[in-house]
Parts: C-alpha cells; structure tokens; sequence
C-alpha cells in the first residue's frame, strides 16, 4: 500500500488515503516520489475549472521527482535514477509514467528542486525565447514577479540579457524578486498606476502576465511600438481586457501561452528548451526558490497556501 493524496470531489480539499501500489504497464516506468510540486492548475483542477477537465476521485500534481523502481529495457532507464517526472497524480508515494515523462536530472540539482522545475521553468523559458524573442537589453516586466513561474520569468530574463522589472506585493516579497536577478521592482500593493510607473521607468518591450486582471490591463498600456503580451496565466481572477485597437495601432502582438498545450505543438521545442534549463542550471544560471516545502500529511494546507498567494516561489510536497 503506499500514500495518495485525492481530490474526491469538486471544491473540495485534498485528503491522504492508502491505495495498493501501481502496476507499471510494459511501456511504463515506475517511480518513487520524493517530491512533488503544485501549480495553480492543480487549484483549477480540484474544482473542475481547468481546460483539462478530471473527474474524482483523482490525485493533484502534475509534475515532481523520485528514483526509477522498475523500467522498461529499452528505455535508458534503470533503478536507482533520479528523475523529474511529468505526469498527473505526482501526490503519491509511487507513480507509474511513460519513459517519455521522466528525465534524468542533474547531480546538483535535489528533489525538492527539480520537483517545480520543468512547468515553471519550461514556460517561462519557451514564452520568452520561442513566442516573446526577447533580446538583449529589451525591457521585460514580469507581473506575479514572486510567484512559482513569475520568479523562473525574472531569472530566465536576466540570463537573457533583458533588463527586468519584477511587479508583486509586499517588500519581502519583492527582495527575493531583486535577488533573482530584477533590476527595478514595483510593490502592486502601493501602486495606484501600474501603466504609469512602467512608463517612467521607459516603457516596456515585453509583458509577462501570470496575473490577469485589472494588473494586466495597465501594465498593457505601458507597452512600446512592436511590444509582446504573454498571457501565462490569470491569478488575479480573470484574464485582463486588452484593447485591441491598442495593438493594432501600436503594432503589438498578443501571445497567449499554455505549456501543456506546447508540448503537443511542438514537443522537439518543449525537449530542446528542457535540455537547454538543465545545462543553465548546471553552469549556474539558474537557483530554483522554493517557497514552501511540506509533508504529504500537510497537503490540504499546501493548497490553501497557493490559494492565498502569499507564497514566494514553488510550493512542494515531500512523499
């Protein structure tokens, strides 16, 4: 029997229950979690909001890391390695996944890191690089700067060479924002015209928009001539209004960018931009935050964390 966290019905707190082990089929990988991180799709998820609809009872996660049990011969796997996997249900002890879901990690790298890191990371550096082509000395602003994906957005950016303005609330979380590598930072909680302080600052070549919102809608005037909006993702409650007209004068393209889906698109992008992570955060480039890490026991709690966002970088549960 091993330990699951599930989600048994829609709105409702995940709960800790013991379910028999997994039976890997010939084309799977079994693995002991170690690690698993939460994104806010897991919250959309649990009440049967996300594009990705899931009926319960199901386990939360979508992406963490563990050590290889059992593999398949032809995989380039075999017991005993450390892996990032990525696949639904990671709040369990043991995981059955495709070869394809599981990637080695670098020695360095621990499980509580590469548990958050491929889906925050690989958006943030897909969005910018593939969708966004930012450049060097460009102007990116990164709106949710403190969250799980809006600090890989801030470090990925600088690593760039874009100078980066970081925008979240409250000072402490806006050090660890500047730590990351942002050169100017904007408390939202003291600021009554984001379009403003960004326009003082010069303006804005690339908007990264984890929030949504009314923040969406100014950091969305604040754009120069031949600007790019990513909409990654809409915490604040609702995706913004933007004004088309706006972009059609002002030559602006609207990017609207969902990792998951990217992976269908095109998954040599997705493999390539993964490879490229790994290799950054070998030579340095690269230090995961972690907001939060707690027990499996303390799951329900974990959500309710993410739910205030009030956490600063990956929230992650140990198995």
């Amino acid at each position: 029997m091993i330990r699951i966290a599930l989600v048994e019905q829609l709105g409702g707190e995940p709960v800790i229950r013991l379910r028999p082990a997994p039976q890997p089929g010939p084309e799977q990988v079994l693995v002991r979690m170690r690690a698993a991180a939460l994104n806010f799709a897991d919250l959309l998820k649990a009440k049967g909001e996300y594009q990705e609809r899931q009926d319960p009872p199901f386990a939360p996660g979508l992406e963490g890391a563990g050590e290889v049990i059992w593999a398949p011969e032809d995989s380039g796997l075999r017991p005993g390695d450390r892996v990032a996997v990525l696949a639904p249900g990671t709040l369990a002890e043991q995981v059955a996944a495709p070869p394809g879901a599981c990637t080695p990690i670098p020695d360095p790298m621990d499980f509580e890191q590469a548990a958050g890191f491929q889906i925050a990371y690989g958006t943030s550096h897909l969005a910018l690089s593939a969708r966004a082509a930012l450049q060097p000395q460009e102007v990116l602003a990164v709106l949710g700067a403190a969250g799980g994906v809006g600090l890989t957005a801030v470090e990925i950016g600088r690593a760039m060479g874009a100078r980066v303005i970081g925008v979240a609330r409250g000072r402490d979380r806006l050090d660890v924002v500047r730590k990351a590598g942002a050169d100017h930072v904007i408390d939202s909680a003291d600021c009554p015209d984001l379009r403003a302080a960004l326009r003082d600052l010069g303006g804005v070549d690339v908007i990264y928009d984890a929030v949504g919102d009314s923040a969406g809608e100014a950091a969305f005037r604040a754009l120069n001539p031949g600007g790019r909006f990513l909409a990654i993702g809409f915490a604040g409650g609702r995706p913004p209004l933007l004004p088309l007209n706006h972009a059609l004068v002002k030559n602006i393209a609207i990017h609207g960018f969902y990792w998951g889906g990217y992976a269908r698109l095109d998954p040599a992008a997705v493999s390539d931009s993964m490879k490229n992570l790994f290799r950054m955060f070998q030579d340095g480039q690269l230090a995961p935050v972690l907001g939060q890490v707690m027990p499996l026991e303390r799951a329900a709690e974990a959500f309710d964390l993410l739910r205030s966002r009030k956490s600063v970088g990956k929230i992650v549960v140990t198995l």
